[in-house]
């Protein structure tokens, strides 16, 4: 399989390179508290957040150090739960130091590398004076964001919470739609220089095994200095680094994550990061929505036929209007030639050159409105449009069809609801437009075809791309073009390689028929 030598590629190169990270010392604590807080000082030089703070407890035998970073943990909970257990603890007597601790975690930790992670991570640690373990407290309080409407997938009738950086939050959200024992999180540390926590979320009885071990083979042979996002990591794990279109779905919706997993894929929550990747994907998937399950389905079935129109008029409308002009200016009625006439008689440019200027200012009004603070940036948008669009026209440089053109093109690519796949379909608008402008029509079909064909031969996780089309499944075109009633979707997606394929049982209302 492709995907196989892929890993065995990776595996080679992670096997391969050389690393020269600067670590911490590797030997082990000193029962000696002066000693180990030289060891500690020499490990953070220049970091002013560090605290460590002497005092004596009653509690245990010997001086104690309470290290910590002031800005990733909560003083609260080291005043209350650390703190005054142990100066106000007279004797000992038979509790343990795990029992006087009330916090979360207490651990032993017994080297110098797991007290820089642990200090690292918003821990506080415990020298004690005589012993040769540091106890490592979770007291993590880092700066945190509040739960939000998700910015890029605005919902009509679906829930307002979208995720945030911290991921045992996201991990809480996603438990909230599906409190069942059935999920299972494996984590992994992903990282040299800055660790981050990759989750990997999923039901045990639903999904594939193959699938699952692939993705974890991936997300193993990972020799980076950090992930910083989701992008990061769907960028080292896809299947095909060199193609335009995205091989895993990333959602900020933890209710659009939790109908993923329950089809049987696989969610990856990577902490410090605001979204989620999903995976295996299919190209069908990235037109879906959460609000086309939470309205009629006739309503969502013309919705989604839609958004498969927009995708096919926001790629080839451009380059149909250059192909026509260009070369094939035969197919167009006579009544609308001379009306085309009439619009370009004063325009000096070829149709590509046309197509490519405006195009390319519409793609540099898009950015600068997303750039631009919200206020702003609209108003950018709408006024340079308008202000550009009248003004090119009036000067003759390009025509009023063009106009139209590259208008029915934006909107199209706003209905596209990925905003993955529709910056995809930004890029190879531009490639049909050049196979127009050389061929004509010709070169539109010649750029069709090799379309299908890269999608036919992409994967994901080893899933095909192009299901239920590319092979044809028929069973997953209940949720494919037309989203059937969801008494009639009783089994999980195909694409999806389930283990447990029925998801429900027969909910059809009384008296409907087969």
């Amino acid at each position: 399989m492709k995907s196989r030598g892929w890993l065995k590629r990776k595996r080679a190169s992670a096997a391969n390179r050389s690393h020269s990270y600067s670590a911490a010392p590797s030997h082990e604590i000193s029962d000696r508290l002066d000693e180990n807080i030289a060891v500690l000082q020499n490990i953070f030089t220049l970091t002013p957040d560090l605290v460590i703070r002497h005092f004596e407890s009653k509690f245990v035998e010997g001086r104690v150090a309470l290290v910590y970073l002031t800005g990733l943990v909560d003083k609260n909970s080291i005043n209350n739960n650390v703190l005054r257990p142990m100066l106000s603890s007279n004797e000992r007597g038979n509790t343990s130091i795990f029992d006087l601790l009330s916090v979360g975690e207490v651990a032993n930790v017994y080297d110098f590398p797991a007290v820089e992670q642990a200090i690292l991570q918003g821990n506080c640690v415990l020298f004690i004076d005589g012993r040769k373990e540091v106890l490592s407290v979770e007291t993590n309080g880092w700066p945190q964001r509040a739960i939000e409407d998700p910015q890029l997938e605005a919902s009509l009738k679906g829930a307002h919470q979208g995720f945030v950086e911290t991921g045992i939050q996201n991990i809480a959200l996603i438990r909230r739609y599906l409190p069942n024992r059935e999920l299972k999180i494996r984590e992994y540390l992903v990282g040299e220089r800055g660790i981050c926590k990759v989750s990997v979320l999923y039901f045990s009885d639903v999904v594939n095994p193959e699938v699952l071990q692939e993705l974890e083979d991936r997300i193993k042979i990972i020799k980076i200095d950090s992930i910083l996002n989701t992008g990061e990591l769907e960028e080292l794990i896809e299947d095909n680094p060199y193609s335009p279109f995205p091989q895993f779905m990333t959602t900020e919706r933890p209710d659009s994550a939790a109908s993923h997993i329950l089809q049987g894929k696989i969610v990856v929550i990577v902490d410090r990061s605001p979204s989620v990747l999903v995976g295996p994907a299919s190209f069908a998937s990235f037109f879906q929505n959460v609000d086309d399950y939470s309205t009629r389905w006739l309503v969502a079935t013309f919705i989604r036929i839609l958004r498969f129109l927009a995708f096919m008029i926001a790629t080839f409308l451009p380059a149909i209007y250059i192909a026509v002009i260009s070369f094939n200016y035969e197919v167009i009625p006579l009544d609308l030639i001379l009306s085309v006439g009439e619009s370009r008689e004063r325009v000096p440019f070829p149709p590509l050159l046309e197509a490519m200027m405006m195009e390319l200012t519409l793609e540099m009004l898009r950015e600068a409105g997303v750039r631009l603070p919200a206020p702003i940036g609209q108003t950018v948008g709408i006024v340079g449009g308008i202000v550009i669009g009248n003004a090119v026209v009036q000067a003759g440089v390009v025509s009023n069809i063009m106009v139209i053109v590259v208008a029915f093109t934006a909107i199209s690519s706003f209905i596209i609801p990925n905003y993955d796949m529709a910056s995809a379909v930004r890029l190879i608008r531009f490639l049909m437009m050049g196979l127009a402008a050389m061929f004509g029509i010709v070169g539109i079909v010649i750029g069709f075809m090799t379309l299908i064909g890269h999608l036919i031969s992409l994967e994901s996780l080893r899933v095909p791309y192009g299901s239920p089309l590319a092979p044809v499944r028929f069973k997953d075109w209940k949720d494919f073009l037309i989203r059937f009633p969801l008494f009639k979707m009783i089994n999980r997606p195909v694409s999806s390689r389930a283990v447990q394929e029925r998801r429900q049982g027969d909910n059809r209302p009384e008296g409907d028929g087969k």
